[in-house]
């Protein structure tokens, strides 16, 4: 029982002669993290005035607070008197690289990704890209994921290892993006005039980028059962994508509806066939058929077996 005694005290006042190593240690600490800070803002700003690339600041910033506040805590561990408990550490780290290079590989994995995108990218803050299915701009890059806002609110978190081995594709780094869409025109109507009617379209929108490299036309697209297509090609430029491909999208359909109608050309809808087989003999049948601008009364033949008729008279 004695024994146990002097061994507590000996570690009681070998905690009280500590105390001020452990202070000086937390003391260390926390001043450190303070200064880190400070030296990581000066940094930033000091960068951020010559970098035409924030993204990259910022990650180089985080990057190097990281390495300060690692090595801050290993000086107050060494003031602390843990000196051996510092190299220990550094010796388990060194050891257990290889474990837990395969358990956590995807951490890893993202984390190389991100150093690398830092300095080698094909986009920047606010471009508007897509990766797979995600469509959006890039609005932060941290050292596993990068962050997408979608057009409609979303925020979605990609892989930084992700965006390294799949597609990129930036629609901001050129500043121009081609669009399209379909104008349907009846079979009677002249197509070169409709097309001249067109590209008058493209000369009275503003938002329509028109230059020698980026050349707005009309192509023949297809023949349907109802239609004649044409495909509107245009340039637009992205530095907001909404506003440069949606809207004028709507607007350039706008104009160009109305001057075709204005025209005379017709915009037929679709033409359904219905077919009655095995048909021998035909009545008239009233059907109200509705078009967009206007309710037609047509009388449609339809052939129906002679027994159908015979049927109708005896039931009246």
């Amino acid at each position: 029982m004695n024994e146990i005694i002097k061994r507590l005290e000996v570690y009681y006042y070998g905690f009280l002669n500590a105390i001020p190593r452990i202070a000086l240690a937390v003391l260390i600490l926390i001043i450190g993290i303070l200064i880190a800070g400070w030296l990581t803002s000066i940094f930033k700003k000091s960068i951020k005035g010559k970098s035409y690339d924030p993204l990259m600041t910022s990650f180089l910033a985080k990057a190097i607070k990281l390495v300060l506040i690692i090595c801050i805590f290993f000086l107050a561990l060494h003031a602390a008197g843990l000196s051996s408990i510092a190299g220990a550490l550094i010796t388990m780290a060194g050891a257990s690289a290889v474990l837990l290079g395969f358990a956590f590989k995807d951490i890893a994995e993202n984390f190389l990704a991100g150093i690398i995108l830092a300095f080698n990218r094909p986009f920047h803050t606010n471009d508007t890209v897509q990766i797979e299915d995600v469509f959006g701009k890039i609005k932060s890059m941290e050292f596993r994921y990068t962050k997408i806002t979608t057009f409609d609110g979303r925020n979605v978190y990609i892989p930084n290892s992700d965006i390294l081995k799949k597609p990129v594709f930036n629609y901001t780094e050129d500043g121009y993006y081609r669009s399209d869409f379909i104008v349907g025109i009846a079979y009677e109507n002249n197509i070169e005039k409709a097309k001249e009617i067109i590209a008058t379209c493209f000369e009275e929108n503003e938002r329509v980028v028109k230059d020698v490299l980026h050349v707005n036309f009309v192509a023949e697209d297809e023949l349907t059962p109802s239609t004649v297509n044409l495909k509107v090609y245009f340039w637009i430029t992205t530095e907001d994508f909404r506003r440069g491909a949606l809207q004028t999208k709507g607007l350039l359909i706008q104009q160009i509806k109305v001057k075709l109608e204005a025209n005379g050309f017709n915009l037929p809808a679709d033409i359904t066939e219905l077919k009655f087989y095995e048909a021998s003999k035909s009545f008239p049948v009233n059907a109200v058929i509705k078009s967009e601008s206007d309710t037609v009364l047509r009388r449609i033949k339809k052939e129906v077996p002679e027994d159908c008729n015979n049927n109708n008279r005896n039931s009246v």
